[in-house]
């Protein structure tokens, strides 16, 4: 937040000045009790959503023996017997691991489309994608990404916020827990359906001064962190688990952001935002990042499953957990009948042993044991064997296991099944676990693009003066260009590639090679030009790999210079003259050419036969 919108106490103890306007003292009072009952209101509404989270966090950290309680709280589950086994066998975290990193893998690389195919849209273009990719890397995007997924699937919805920091001038990328956001209906389908939506994140007292200049007294506040005081274990052993559980955090300020869209009373929305009982901002929708420069929400919902009518995805642990709790089961009480069959249940006569003594040390190897005259002699109970129901439940649980996430043994475990060997039916099971996460790579990749296009309007709303940015094509070349807001002439974004699951390199390698074996991307005489030799390695993941390579992306830039500005441009003999060539023609009947004037276009022409003279005397 911006200084000029940081709240200031006024002479009169009445008046508060909020950014350049005057409220009363009873205005702002009004505010902040809304803001807060209304706050109040959202947190009741979301427990629900907000218990099942957090069971879910527990189950895949290991922490399986808990429950939510009818008085709404997690609790933990006891050992009815101290010789019970409890032991975890967690297949939920390597499902999740496995999910998120097949989904990382999800990376597409946005990139502005033209509003027409005229010269200046196209270069228009090409610079929102080079802000685009230098902005990626500044924002750390990837990671931002990273973040989230892990959020949308173990909790089923995560979000990202888009700002603007005015004191660097740059866009600012976070990730917000589904802990921190609060709409006002669970119903709504989208982000944009809802009427308000409120943000509400804890900032330590002195974040809160650098942010919005205001001194509040830090309180108390319970936030969620993992604990690992659960134990777990058998008979003889024990050990622990971490646990998502509650802990005061000293010095803390509650910040709530509430947002509202634009109404017929507020044309560019409301924003309003508190802080203990200070009101610390009250104004518009800071931000015009809607569909034609709109003013609209700064969150964009990422979510792993989607749920018909409800706010909130859905979430693969939720769906796995009634069968973790059911193998965990049958693991523990098969481990208990093996316990027995190794240790033994000995029976013995009333009086005629020592009990403590065989308690305290059982039948050890060569213990001599002395039972008294006349009795019946100790002897171990025949326990039986483990019922085979035991070993055939647990292979159907492991089935479900994969038939409910989606996630094979081929993805899991980089095993193949034992049935299965052939190679076209090892690639049908991988497109399978592809097909059962198109759900979640749908979101992930309409995120990225609203990013994208969250990013462009940004700029273009507050660069008002020339920007210098660096771009790095990750090809050893980077170059540094200045820009402002109304150069940005489309935010119209799209994607180099539709599946990155399957649009590996090696695919898109083996694709290239088929396509040169067949001749499609050789000329008349079967030859291969410089630029498409430039453009198949960059295609393969090489870039710039020969030093020719290198001479011929300079020779197209060096064209590409000549373009705009013919007058200064100068035919020497160390050009590339068909790379010249090649490039003044694509230009030359490109579709804007025909509104430049013709003596510029003349002079192009007359530049192309100068080339096409030093050509004819090499040859």
């Amino acid at each position: 937040m911006s200084k000029s919108r940081r709240i200031k106490e006024m002479k009169g103890k009445d008046t508060l000045q909020v950014g350049s306007q005057d409220f009363s003292q009873e205005f702002a009072e009004d505010v902040v009790a809304n803001v807060k009952a209304d706050f109040n209101e959202r947190q009741k509404m979301r427990r629900p959503y907000e218990l099942s989270w957090q069971l879910n966090m527990n189950f895949v950290m290991g922490n399986q023996y808990c429950g939510i309680s009818p008085r709404g709280a997690i609790e933990q589950e006891d050992k009815y017997y101290f010789w019970q086994e409890k032991q975890v066998f967690n297949h939920i975290a390597p499902i999740v691991e496995t999910r998120v990193a097949r989904l990382n893998r999800v990376r597409p690389k946005p990139l502005a489309r033209p509003f027409s195919g005229s010269e200046s849209d196209i270069n228009a273009a090409k610079l929102s994608t080079k802000i685009l990719n230098s902005t990626r890397d500044k924002i750390h995007l990837d990671e931002a990404i990273t973040r989230a997924t892990e959020w949308s699937e173990v909790c089923g919805t995560s979000f990202y916020k888009v700002s603007w920091d005015e004191r660097n001038s740059d866009v600012v990328l976070s990730v917000c827990s589904p802990f921190e956001i609060y709409p006002d209906s669970n119903v709504t389908a989208t982000v944009e359906e809802c009427s308000s939506i409120i943000h509400a994140k804890v900032y330590s007292s002195t974040d809160v001064k650098d942010t919005w200049g205001v001194d509040l007294v830090g309180e108390t506040v319970k936030v969620f962190a993992i604990d690992g005081a659960q134990s777990v274990g058998g008979l003889g052993y024990n050990s622990v688990v971490p646990s998502i559980v509650q802990e005061a955090k000293s010095d803390q300020v509650l910040v709530i952001e509430r947002y509202t869209k634009p109404s017929q009373k507020f044309p560019r929305g409301k924003l309003e935002i508190v802080a203990g009982n200070r009101l610390l901002y009250y104004g518009e929708l800071p931000y015009a990042i809607g569909s034609d420069m709109s003013y609209a929400y700064p969150f964009i919902r990422q979510t792993s499953s989607e749920q018909a009518g409800c706010f909130w995805g859905a979430s693969v642990v939720e769906r796995v957990i009634p069968i973790q709790r059911a193998y965990n089961a049958v693991k523990n009480r098969k481990h208990e009948f093996l316990n027995r069959l190794a240790m033994g249940v000995l029976t013995v006569e009333d009086g005629s042993v020592d009990t403590d003594n065989l308690e305290e040390e059982g039948l050890s190897p060569g213990k001599i044991l002395v039972y008294r005259q006349g009795s019946v002699k100790p002897q171990l109970m025949d326990s039986g064997e483990v019922p085979s129901e035991f070993t055939y439940e647990e292979e159907q649980l492991l089935k479900e296991f994969i038939s409910v996430s989606g996630v094979s043994e081929f993805a899991r475990d980089s095993s193949t099944p034992t049935t299965v060997t052939s190679g076209v039916a090892l690639q049908l099971i991988a497109e399978q676990d592809d097909m059962r996460l198109a759900s979640s790579i749908e979101s992930i990749k309409l995120s990225i693009k609203r990013i994208a296009k969250c990013i462009l309007r940004l700029y273009k709303q507050f660069v008002s003066a020339s920007k210098l940015m660096r771009y790095c094509d990750g090809q050893n070349s980077a170059e540094v260009f200045y820009f402002t807001g109304s150069d940005i002439g489309s935010d119209d974004v799209v994607f180099e590639t539709e599946n990155e699951l399957s649009d590996t390199p090696a695919t898109r390698r083996t694709m290239l090679f088929d396509l040169l074996n067949a001749g499609i991307l050789s000329d008349n005489e079967g030859k291969l030009s410089q630029s498409v030799k430039t453009k198949i390695l960059g295609l393969m993941g090489f870039g710039n790999w020969e030093s020719a390579q290198d001479i011929t992306q300079l020779h197209l830039a060096r064209a590409e210079r000549e373009n705009t500005d013919i007058d200064c441009a100068e035919v020497l003999p160390v050009d590339d003259h068909e790379v010249h060539i090649e490039e003044h023609t694509r230009y030359i009947i490109s579709a804007d050419i025909d509104s430049l004037d013709k003596a510029y276009r003349a002079k192009i022409l007359t530049h192309i036969e100068k080339h096409k003279e030093f050509l004819k005397e090499k040859q």
